[in-house]
């Protein structure tokens, strides 16, 4: 990792912007920032938030929305946590709560225009994102974006071909709350997996 992204790394991970200068009611724990950057990855995993599962691991993705992302992508576990494969940096890097029902809120405000631009300006190598969710895709895709997610992900191809750098790829959030939308739509397993498949493998070997 090059010393101003190794520098950059450490600021992140002693982050409490969300706790000390909050936007809105400050962070309900004690902030426990998660992110992967990379010198030379190509691909950027840019997802939503930490879970409770990741919170307690501080590693992304060590849950059952890991184990379905992974499948996705079809690579061993070795592999996804290789940062010299894959940089994962989520819109909000702590877990950000629960509502009353249980579900995960929304990544905080905070961290995407406080770091976003600084690390991605740093990780120029980069030409693959893989948007999952619609934070990362408002963020990342731009006009680009179709007004709803399965719009935006149905439009995979037109995004795709399109003539922007790095190439964008997006992708529903692969909790298991998810999984009537993949049953609704499976064009996504037959006809976007396939071809996301072969280009993680065309950057990882």
């Amino acid at each position: 990792m090059g010393v101003e992204l190794d520098r950059l790394v450490g600021q992140i991970r002693a982050c409490r912007i969300c706790v000390e200068r909050p936007v809105g009611p400050p962070l309900p724990h004690e902030p426990r920032p998660v992110v992967v950057a990379s010198a030379t990855a190509r691909i950027l995993i840019a997802s939503q938030a930490p879970g409770t599962k990741v919170h307690l691991s501080g590693r992304p993705f060590t849950d059952a929305s890991g184990d379905r992302l992974r499948s996705w992508l079809g690579v061993t576990t070795e592999e996804f946590y290789d940062p010299e494969k894959f940089a994962i940096v989520p819109m909000g890097f702590c877990f950000p709560g629960q509502d009353e029902r249980g579900a995960d809120l929304p990544p905080r405000r905070e961290c995407a225009p406080a770091w976003r631009a600084p690390l991605m300006a740093l990780m120029p190598q980069i030409d693959l994102i893989l948007t999952i969710g619609l934070y990362a895709q408002n963020w990342h895709m731009g006009a680009a974006r179709r007004p709803s997610l399965t719009e935006t992900v149905s439009g995979w191809r037109a995004i795709w071909e399109a003539p922007a750098v790095p190439k964008v790829l997006p992708l529903p959030h692969p909790s298991w709350r998810n999984t009537g939308w993949l049953k609704r739509n499976p064009w996504f397993e037959t006809d976007l997996l396939p071809f996301l498949k072969a280009q993680i493998r065309d950057r990882i070997g």
